[in-house]
């Protein structure tokens, strides 16, 4: 009788080991096939293969419901393809189940960073840094979107905290040139910008050479900005940014003629740039050339209302003696744009140019009403009452 109990405890233990095999065996496989398929589908999304990539990721979830690497695979697929609203998807979806999952919270922010929620990438994103709070590239983005959002001290630091692991990081002396150039630091993003040229003299990014010429432009250092512009046409002799640097230095510089050259040759590429037209116009004007300045004006009204062109017209009139017509087109721009302190000055010498004294200084002081302060119109109404 013990004899029958002991092999029928031994048979059991056997069936249960076999069956045990048998469990881990399957397990095996589902993982090897899980692992095989997830290879197969990252290899489809490095060479762009989105649809074959998404089809593998979905076999796998066929296979395991809530599988991390398909749900990150399928996230990448979306985002690769800048459908980031379904990507966000995937990614929370394998947050739920995989909590702090890097790939997926990386996926995350920066899918909220294209949306333009940067807000939300930066607290997914201060997540990230919880686990790995040495990575580089994490770091600068945070410090992006810091500044999208305008916390200049928090952007800051995390740039400089960048630049303490790595003294040349691109991204670190880039941002920082952005950030205190949306600040109007100028100085300060100029000291950026030329150490990226330093660092790069032999191969430098167009990007830079336009930005440290945007930099002098602010500045006013005109005559410095216009070397590194045309360093930037020798680049690219098509780039607007190069083109409209030029421009705007030789107008400031007062040499109307040469920005004359520049605005064109953007006109050139854009026939139809509405601020180029008033841009060009003006510069015309100024050369005393009416005739091409109300060509561009009326270039540049044919396309849409254009304050400035209007305005470029009034001073036309005003320019040929045409006192009346361009104080009628001054009072309309005024109805228009009330807060606009030149407008003023510029009706205001109107009403000089013929004599009515006492109306300029009733326009000067209609302004001041207004409670904005410009020194332009207090040192004009000052003298007219001195």
């Amino acid at each position: 009788m013990e004899d029958t109990n002991s092999k029928s405890n031994n048979s059991n233990v056997l069936d249960d080991a076999l069956n045990q095999d048998n469990e881990n065996s399957e397990i095996n496989e589902l993982a090897e096939q899980i692992s095989t398929l997830s290879k197969h589908g990252y290899t489809y999304l490095k060479e762009n293969r989105i649809t074959e990539a998404k089809d593998t990721f979905q076999e796998i979830l066929k296979l395991e419901e809530n599988n991390n690497y398909a749900l990150v695979g399928l996230g990448d697929s979306e985002r690769k393809q800048n459908h980031f609203r379904e990507a966000t998807e995937y990614y929370t979806r394998c947050l739920t189940y995989h909590h702090g999952n890097n790939y997926a919270l990386f996926g995350l922010a920066d899918c909220y960073k294209a949306l333009n929620q940067y807000h939300k990438a930066i607290e997914i994103w201060e997540q990230y840094l919880i686990h790995d709070d040495r990575n580089i590239t994490v770091l600068t983005r945070v410090a992006d979107a810091y500044r999208k959002i305008r916390n200049f001290k928090k952007s800051k630091e995390l740039y400089l905290q960048v630049l303490d692991m790595e003294e040349e990081n691109a991204y670190a002396l880039i941002g920082l040139g952005h950030l205190h150039y949306d600040f109007k630091e100028y100085r300060d993003a100029l000291y950026y910008w030329t150490r990226m040229l330093e660092i790069n003299e032999a191969a430098v990014d167009i990007r830079v050479l336009t930005s440290i010429g945007n930099c002098h432009r602010k500045l006013k250092t005109f005559d410095k900005g216009i070397y590194f512009f045309e360093r930037a046409l020798e680049i690219d002799n098509k780039n607007f940014y190069a083109l409209f640097g030029l421009a705007d230095c030789y107008r400031g510089m007062n040499q109307q003629f040469r920005s004359i050259e520049y605005w064109n040759r953007i006109l050139d590429l854009d026939p139809n740039n509405k601020v180029i037209l008033t841009r060009a116009g003006d510069a015309y004007r100024n050369t005393g050339d009416y005739k091409k300045a109300t060509e561009y004006y009326n270039k540049a009204l044919d396309i849409e209302y254009d304050l400035y062109a209007v305005l470029g017209l009034a001073l036309i009139s005003k320019g040929e003696g045409n006192y009346d017509a361009a104080i009628e087109s001054l009072e309309r721009l005024i109805q228009a744009d009330p807060k606009n302190y030149r407008l003023y000055i510029d009706l205001a010498d109107c009403y000089l140019k013929k004599n009515n004294k006492n109306k300029a200084i009733e326009i000067l002081q209609n302004f001041q009403k207004l409670g904005i302060r410009s020194q332009s119109v207090n040192d004009m109404l000052d003298k007219l009452l001195g």
